[in-house]
């Protein structure tokens, strides 16, 4: 649950004292918000108090009466514009006139609610103010954001989807001419490296879909009693036929029936990403090490590996989006650049952590934490 402060400002106390009442354990949810809104109300009986709490508290909605003793509704209302502050104001009023209407409207009042209200309309008012906060905060986010995540995200799509595209139009040229001879066989290389390209777009667009349903849909995650043992053994069997490419043998040491409260798709995308990367980065003849541990308050996985490991200055960047680490060793191994952070964040969905250790030439260890 998320809290909004929620100012009422009216000079009848039985208004306020009714509204607050309503809204004591009222919840506002609509399907794209990421979190229920709940109420923490506060209350002003003239518009100087108001102006105080907002100064002194902040607050995120205000009903607003306009006829106050002193300061009246509307002058508050452009106190809050001229401020600039992010803030629903809803004005609600025994008096409204198609003047005040126009005014309060001028002044950034989201709606009216007229006097008498019942329980019902006041909560249909609040779940209306509620969705419209929401999404002007989320707009505003994105608006700030934007621009920087285009950029990035177009700069990285280009880089690693036009490449592969042009390589792979060359090469089909070439095979469509007969340029290299007339037996299926003088064009093998070409179709094997079209294929590993091939490959390469279809991580990329997987870990674009990983990353962004975690981001986006966490409201959607299913909780359930998930075996390690038994999800490593299943990463284990998807890596294989890569491993055997490879010459790379993987063992895994833990116990059956290592269960976590976790959702199932995310543990075998963490075991997947570090696993498979254990593998790809492997020398040739290597080895792969996996340990599911249970300890006192957490299960420790370790994923160790016998590759090219990495530098001091390359591993602070490791888990960092788009982040590939590239040198003679990597260059034809291909990656989105999304799958260590994707992990990373999805660790971190569990009050988790994750860890590097590694040595050029010897290999690299990642350790994940999760609290259990």
């Amino acid at each position: 649950m998320s809290k909004l402060k929620l100012l009422i400002v009216d000079d009848e106390q039985g208004i306020r004292f009714g509204i607050k009442r309503v809204l004591m354990n009222f919840s506002v949810s609509y399907p794209f918000m990421d979190d229920d809104f709940t109420f923490d109300v506060l209350e002003a009986e003239t518009g100087e108090k108001a102006l105080e709490i907002i100064e002194s508290e902040g607050v995120d909605i205000v009903l607003l009466d306009n006829k106050l003793p002193g300061m009246d509704g509307i002058e508050v209302l452009n106190y809050i514009k001229s401020k600039n502050y992010d803030i629903s104001v809803s004005m609600i009023t025994s008096y409204a006139s198609l003047e005040l209407a126009v005014k309060a409207t001028n002044f950034g009042a989201y709606s009216f609610i007229p006097k008498p209200f019942t329980p019902q309309e006041i909560k249909t008012a609040l779940e209306g103010i509620t969705k419209n906060l929401y999404l002007k905060r989320m707009t505003k986010k994105m608006n700030e954001e934007s621009k920087q995540v285009r950029f990035q995200f177009l700069s990285v799509l280009s880089h690693e989807l036009k490449s592969p595209i042009n390589a792979i139009e060359g090469y089909l040229k070439i095979i469509q001419e007969k340029q290299a001879g007339e037996q299926v066989d003088d064009y093998m290389l070409m179709i094997n490296r079209s294929i590993e390209r091939l490959k390469g777009m279809r991580t990329l667009i997987l870990d674009l879909l990983d990353l962004t349903k975690m981001e986006t849909d966490n409201k959607q995650r299913k909780l359930v009693n998930v075996d390690l043992h038994e999800i490593a053994k299943i990463v284990i069997d998807t890596v294989e036929p890569l491993a055997i490419q490879r010459n790379v043998k993987i063992y895994l040491d833990g116990e059956e029936n290592t269960f976590i409260n976790a959702d199932r798709n995310e543990m075998e995308i963490i075991f997947n990403n570090l696993v498979s990367n254990a593998v790809k980065y492997n020398r040739e003849g290597g080895k792969v090490f996996i340990t599911i541990d249970k300890q006192k308050g957490l299960i420790k996985i370790t994923v160790e590996d016998t590759g090219i490991g990495i530098r001091k200055e390359d591993q602070v960047l490791l888990f960092q989006d788009f982040v590939r680490i590239k040198n003679a060793k990597t260059m034809n191994t291909t990656g989105s650049g999304l799958g260590l952070s994707i992990t990373k964040k999805m660790v971190e969905l569990y009050n988790g952590t994750i860890e590097l250790e590694s040595t050029p030439d010897v290999g690299s260890k990642f350790i994940v934490k999760i609290p259990i």
